[in-house]
């Protein structure tokens, strides 16, 4: 049996190996994500970020518990921890706080390292998810490591997004500042026992109010839409408006209702065509970050290092500017047929 049929078959010692050779990037994780991609676009895929000491992965444990023990859905959890300055791997914090899912053969944890990508999205998540939608998992929750305005790369992979905010953590509206509202389909106060809970509440819920005082316009996933008010039109029916939830994770109080508008989510992705529009920005934006990668190997290839090291150096000693220098490195009879 070969590696993806174990993998499809629900082999979870297989699905660990797996993954372990997709985010290492090597040639038979490469071979194995094009055999299961056939298998994949079932999955809901719900990105969880916001703010370090927000409660995320608490959140997370709840949700997934929530998941399974009510709608018995099966949960894969990538979680993506801040790498280490010095080795390069992750602090798996994460699984600490998520005891409470050990055990359970239809849940899977996969902590990865951020390796300094924005936003703390490591340039394989978007195929490690891919790998738990091909091996059968219903919900696959991206939570991120919350590193500022870069978190708006979640909403690029993910279907329905979270934003975690918290009260006591300075600037109630600091996440309008990062621009983290315009990714939010839903946004969620944790820590709800805190004081301050409802200056925080208050501050989100004016933003949203005042993005749409007789109209509502944001943009979502590079798309600016809009909604009439008081919501009379076939047009506004169809929009859809993020809520605001009080949750206490560490309790679990507020999460069967969080729980609740993710599934409205889904339902309105489903009927307004959403889905497969978020679908085809996904993969359009894997696509292209693929080709980018493939291009930039290439040009390593085909430009000596020597060659290159050159260029750089006239481009420190300010001799060539740096659009020069790429034109030169792009056309290596650049110069020759300027000196003609």
């Amino acid at each position: 049996m070969t590696l993806t049929s174990s993998v499809l078959a629900g082999d979870r010692l297989a699905l660990t190996r797996l993954l372990s050779l997709v985010e290492n990037d090597a040639t038979e994780g490469r071979a194995a994500l094009a055999e299961l991609f056939s298998h994949t676009g079932k999955a809901h895929l719900i990105g969880v970020t916001g703010a370090p000491g927000t409660g995320k992965s608490s959140l997370v444990n709840q949700l997934t518990l929530h998941f399974r023990r009510q709608d018995k859905k099966r949960v894969a959890i990538v979680a993506v921890d801040p790498s280490s300055p010095f080795t390069g791997g992750a602090v798996l914090g994460d699984r600490v706080r998520m005891r409470d899912l050990a055990g359970d053969p239809d849940v899977f944890i996969r902590s990865m390292a951020s390796r300094g990508s924005l936003g703390g999205l490591a340039q394989a998540t978007a195929s490690v998810v891919q790998v738990f939608d091909a091996a059968g998992y219903d919900i696959v929750m991206i939570e991120t490591v919350g590193a500022g305005q870069g978190e708006v790369d979640i909403a690029r992979l993910a279907h329905t997004t979270l934003v975690v905010e918290a009260p006591g953590l300075g600037d109630d509206i600091q996440a309008i500042k990062a621009g983290i509202l315009e990714i939010a389909d839903l946004l969620v106060v944790n820590k709800a026992d805190r004081p301050g809970v409802e200056n925080t509440e208050k501050a989100l819920k004016s933003m949203l109010e005042l993005a749409h005082p007789t109209q509502r316009v944001f943009k979502h996933h590079g798309t600016y839409m809009k909604a009439d008010i008081p919501g009379t039109t076939q047009s506004d029916k169809m929009m859809w408006i993020p809520s605001v939830h009080r949750t206490v994770s560490t309790e679990g109080t507020g999460i069967p209702e969080v729980a609740e508008s993710i599934a409205k989510h889904l339902a309105y992705l489903r009927q307004s065509g959403d889905w497969t529009a978020r679908e085809r920005s996904r993969l359009e934006v894997e696509l292209e970050a693929l080709i980018r990668e493939a291009l930039m190997s290439r040009f390593r290839e085909d430009v000596p290092a020597k060659r290159y090291d050159e260029i750089l150096e006239r481009v420190i000693q300010r001799n060539l500017s740096p659009w020069e220098a790429v034109n030169t490195l792009l056309d290596p009879h650049r110069e020759s047929k300027r000196s003609k």
